[in-house]
């Protein structure tokens, strides 16, 4: 048999044990990477676990700060604050309450941690009025996009004031991100930050969220959630919230969305971080439960996947448990 009719080439030889495939890996994961989402439900004496998202709770003050001082233990790069209140109403009102879970919530988690994890915020409608939607409604039922915007500008105040590093404005509002800059500079939070979600996507694989904050949405979101046959919007939007002063932006979904997250990164001078969702949380669970599949190489392959498609953040409810792997 004559040389030509081996292979000179053996990309092989680069995956022969663990040790080379650590030492050639061209990505890596670390704990900063990592983003933890939190619950905190008003009035709860105990952590409340989500049928839908099992080992992810709605937290109580207590067990939140407990969290929060964990996150910070372990390196992780930040925690993401989301609030359920007891009451709702058409307006949001709870979301402006200095004393309102969300804004409380923030203060006690600035009072552990300090600036030792950064403390980010939800800036958003959803959780706070009585219809579902991310913005409050006009006279035929649709979601008032400027009316909105008021809304925000006073919410980001509040919850800078209350300590938050980086404000997540979620909603899909347009001119969200430079109303909340305005209304931040203009009362002086000129070192606030804003994460914006700029391509977020009407997704089916939202479902668990909705359990874990009690949504009362009836309806969709689909007049104001990108819609997911477009993939060069994404990048309308995101230019847009750069224009406007985002100082990060987000892709969500992630793993449903991986080649606008690749886009994103390609284009995006700032910081990109993409949100691993519930419903792709809940599908690895329910398969690992069954014994379909292997639970902690199947997160660690979809978080990888994540951070392969350049995402340089990445919020995911497993953000404890990859940092405690990571540390082994």
């Amino acid at each position: 048999m004559s040389f030509s009719s081996f292979p000179q080439r053996r990309p092989r030889r680069l995956r022969t044990t663990p040790a080379m495939r650590r030492l050639v890996a061209e990505t890596r994961l670390h704990r900063s990477d990592l983003i933890l989402p939190v619950f905190v439900k008003e009035s709860l004496d105990e952590p409340q676990p989500i049928l839908s998202m099992p080992g992810v709770v709605q937290h109580s003050s207590d067990s939140l700060r407990r969290a929060a001082a964990q996150a910070a233990e372990l390196g992780l790069g930040g925690i993401m604050l989301f609030g359920i209140p007891a009451v709702r109403d058409a307006q949001g009102s709870a979301s402006l309450d200095p004393e309102g879970i969300l804004n409380r919530s923030i203060r006690e988690v600035r009072a552990e941690v300090g600036d030792e994890l950064v403390v980010m915020s939800d800036l958003c409608l959803d959780e706070f009025t009585d219809h579902g939607h991310c913005g409050v409604l006009d006279e035929q039922g649709r979601v008032d996009n400027d009316a909105s915007l008021e809304i925000y500008a006073q919410m980001a105040v509040a919850q800078a004031e209350a300590g938050a590093h980086l404000l997540g404005p979620s909603g899909m509002m347009d001119g969200q991100v430079a109303v909340i800059r305005q209304a931040l500079d203009g009362a002086g939070f000129t070192e606030t930050g804003v994460l914006a979600y700029a391509a977020k996507y009407a997704s089916a694989f939202y479902g668990p969220f909705r359990d874990a904050v009690d949504s009362q949405l009836k309806g969709d979101r689909r007049t104001y959630q990108m819609d997911g046959a477009n993939r060069r919007e994404a990048l309308i939007e995101v230019e847009l919230d750069l224009e406007e002063g985002a100082d990060m932006v987000m892709v969500k979904p992630a793993m449903s969305y991986l080649d606008i997250l690749a886009d994103v990164a390609a284009m995006s001078p700032v910081p990109v971080a993409a949100y691993q969702i519930s419903g792709e949380y809940a599908m690895i669970e329910a398969a690992a439960a069954n014994g379909w599949i292997d639970r902690r190489a199947a997160i660690q392959e979809s978080v990888l996947s994540i951070k392969r498609a350049g995402a340089d953040n990445i919020l995911t409810y497993w953000a404890v448990e990859l940092a405690e792997w990571l540390a082994e």
